[in-house]
């Protein structure tokens, strides 16, 4: 609170985060950019930020390797997870035991895709985790799926509801536990 009243975003900052997880290609940065407009609140896009600070991300994978990554990844997260932001996370984030230990204090969107809609939002693109194609994303899916249910606080499917629906659902749910 200043002397003049106080400022936009204070009151988000006594609430958690809320943090969007789930696999490659499901629409976690949209949706989250998208929830955030809407409710006034900060947004965060963690593989943004390491690519902002190390360049692009096929080229962290070529010439730093993974681990790399995932450190520079765990670093982001830290650092955007501050309470009343709205952070999209990397598919891989939710490996960091660190990072899963900061989820904990978040409000965690688990946004699920089906294989025929991420097939074609990965088709083409340059993520190097699944160079080879949606046998990878499945692959990788399937691996992290228990982890991302762990975590989840809710769960929403991107696969072929609109952008808009989903946010309208989340808002709803965020307003009836006073988020």
């Amino acid at each position: 609170m200043t002397a003049d009243g106080p400022r936009p975003g204070d009151e988000a900052s006594a609430l958690p985060a809320i943090a969007f997880i789930g696999p490659m290609a499901a629409g976690k940065s949209s949706l989250g950019r998208k929830l955030a407009s809407r409710i006034g609140r900060t947004f965060a896009d963690t593989d943004r930020l390491v690519a902002l600070e190390h360049g692009p991300i096929p080229e962290i994978f070529a010439e730093h390797g993974e681990g790399a990554f995932r450190r520079w990844e765990a670093e982001a997260v830290q650092r955007a997870l501050t309470p009343g932001a709205v952070v999209a996370l990397g598919g891989g984030a939710v490996l960091d035991e660190g990072t899963r230990a900061l989820l904990a204090h978040a409000t965690v969107v688990l946004v699920t895709v089906d294989e025929r809609a991420a097939q074609r939002r990965i088709g083409g693109g340059d993520r190097p985790l699944v160079a080879d194609g949606i046998e990878a994303w499945r692959r990788i899916a399937a691996e992290r799926e228990p982890i991302y249910r762990e975590l989840a606080d809710t769960v929403v499917d991107s696969s072929s509801t609109p952008m808009a629906r989903l946010v309208d659902q989340l808002e709803a749910w965020l307003a009836e536990r006073g988020l």
